[in-house]
């Protein structure tokens, strides 16, 4: 259920009732819960409008919601602001709804859903996956699921870099390896890559060789390609075990590199040259957006075709962008990429709207996120200030959190510290930074993100184990018993479990999942302290069987919110 509407509904029609139809309100959640559960704003500016007084007409707003099977009061507070709480009998009923509704926790799904394409990780096959790649993958990750739990139908598409000229000399190098070594193997596509530039740079011969495989490659030599793509599927397969480390969705299925959109490049430029929107300018072909202007008045060039006839990302894009209209039936496209490529897509979007490939019917959205900062300040290296490779930092994960596990609980096995190790360490890395808005750096701290107090990933999955454990100990108990809430932290925990719904919509407009983790957060808060304050197991028949239904919805919610960021949990830790 959507919570918000269904009290903005009441509060609409009281204000209806006091002669205010359509006059703007304000509903939003009360900051200090003792004073209610939402309140209302918006009085001030209808009395000013109806030239009365704000504290009267909020009265009579107030009068018009008494009796309300919705809101139990209704009090007037200050100049115009209304309090509002929520009737006890009310969010009982929407709790036992919500627990009855199964693993979708009573959320609705979209009457209208839209087809939904995720560009996101999107890696350079020429290297191995770095820290770079984190944000991107794990953000975009969140989003596929949360618009997904939604009902919506969703596209992930890993737009990895697989074409261009570096693959000559690539591929070069592997034949020339295998040529020595039968039986060589693409262990570490890192080194692979400078080795091979060393060979490009210091060997003429070799240099030659690699330039003939960009002409074949490119020309669609079918030896060549065979070549490429042995070298692509290696690269790909070194791509999915940081997938499959990290609990991601994606799978070779999604990948959708730049190769694909190749065949299309020359008629994307033709075709907007036929339209007049991209001109010759100096051997190239351009398209001036006046949208775009610099200081001095110039239209921006949005380059589409190098002098000589060579392609650009902006060609790739755009080819990839028709594709996606015209062959997924996108409806809203979801670009998850570094904030310093905004300029590049926003001057994408304008360029594909002008051509017609991108309608009005479709939504497309830049969604960027800012950088994984060290305690230095400055953006994370190793100590020798390498590139970090994301593989290396998942190890490092799972290995100090397998030993903190092991610290807290001596007697667990081996098999068991690990396996808990795994999960608590890739879930501190993803939610250190899917529970920051996205649009800011952060600080990458080993410390804070294994903490298990505060807003971490091992307080929420010990949250969840906490809940698990009660139940263990609880026995037989009567799932079907009514839900009572009588005592103030009984109706705000059972609000809070309540505002789901509200919280993954918000999440999915805004694209930012930091709100789902900061609900979680204050889901497993709020259970802590119901916890304490209102006994559960000790607490005797229907009072006992009411409290274990508020915990088994905290888990459920608990559960199903870190599975839409793509955290596991355990029930044992």
């Amino acid at each position: 259920m959507n919570l918000h509407r269904t009290v903005a509904h009441e509060v609409e029609a009281a204000f209806a009732a006091a002669a205010l139809s359509g006059s703007p309100i304000v509903l939003q959640p009360a900051k200090n819960a003792d004073f209610g559960d939402y309140q209302v704003n918006g009085v001030m500016g209808a009395a000013k409008q109806a030239k009365q007084n704000p504290r009267e007409l909020a009265q009579k707003v107030a009068d018009a919601l008494a009796d309300n099977a919705v809101i139990a009061s209704a009090e007037v507070a200050g100049p115009g602001f209304i309090n509002l709480r929520l009737h006890p009998e009310f969010l009982a009923q929407k709790v036992a709804a919500a627990l009855a509704d199964g693993e979708h926790l009573g959320v609705a799904t979209a009457t209208q859903p839209d087809t939904v394409v995720v560009d996101y990780s999107s890696p350079n096959l020429a290297k191995e996956m770095h820290v770079g790649h984190l944000r991107s993958s794990i953000i975009g990750d969140s989003i596929t699921r949360i618009y997904g739990f939604l009902g919506h139908h969703v596209i992930r598409q890993n737009h990895v870099g697989d074409w261009g000229t570096q693959f000559g000399m690539l591929v070069a190098y592997m034949v020339e390896q295998q040529q020595h070594n039968a039986a060589f193997e693409l262990a570490d596509l890192e080194q692979f890559y400078r080795n091979a530039k060393v060979r490009f740079d210091e060997d003429a011969a070799f240099a030659d060789t690699a330039r003939d495989y960009v002409v074949r490659l490119q020309s669609g030599d079918a030896a060549v390609l065979s070549l490429w793509r042995q070298f692509v599927a290696i690269s790909l397969s070194h791509a999915q075990e940081v997938y499959d480390t990290l609990g991601l969705l994606l799978s070779p299925d999604d990948v959708a590199g730049e190769s694909l959109y190749n065949p299309d490049l020359q008629q994307v430029v033709d075709e907007l040259g036929a339209q007049g929107l991209a001109v010759d300018d100096d051997g190239a072909k351009v398209v001036f957006l006046d949208e775009f202007k610099n200081q001095d008045g110039e239209a921006a060039a949005f380059i589409v075709q190098k002098q000589g006839g060579g392609f650009l990302y902006a060609s790739t894009d755009l080819a990839c962008m028709r594709y996606r209209v015209r062959r997924l039936q996108a409806t809203r496209l979801l670009y998850v990429v570094d904030h310093r490529q905004k300029l590049h897509f926003e001057q994408l979007f304008t360029t594909a709207r002008k051509a017609g490939w991108l309608p009005e019917n479709v939504h497309a959205e830049f969604i960027g996120f800012g950088t994984m900062m060290g305690k230095d300040g400055k953006p994370f290296k190793t100590r020798s200030g390498d590139t970090v490779k994301l593989a290396d930092l998942l190890a490092e994960a799972v290995e100090r959190a397998t030993g903190l596990v092991r610290s807290k609980n001596a007697e667990l096995s081996e098999d068991e510290a690990q396996r808990i190790g795994r999960v608590v360490g890739i879930g501190a890395v993803k939610y250190a930074d899917l529970s920051k808005n996205r649009n800011s750096d952060y600080v990458f701290d080993w410390d804070t993100m294994l903490s298990f107090e505060g807003n971490t990933a091992p307080y929420l999955q010990y949250a969840y184990t906490r809940v698990q454990s009660v139940f263990r100990k609880a026995g037989d108990w009567n799932r079907n018993a009514g839900v009572l809430l009588n005592e103030p932290l009984e109706q705000q925990l059972a609000l809070e479990l309540l505002k789901f719904a509200d919280v993954l919509n918000h999440a999915a407009d805004t694209y930012m999942p930091h709100h789902l983790a900061a609900y979680l957060y204050q889901v497993a808060t709020l259970f802590s302290r119901f916890y304490e304050a209102c006994p559960i197991l000790k607490a005797e028949g229907a009072l006992r069987d009411s409290r274990l239904q508020l915990a088994e919805l905290t888990g459920r919610t608990l559960k199903t919110g870190l599975d839409l960021l793509g955290i596991e949990v355990l029930d044992v830790m």
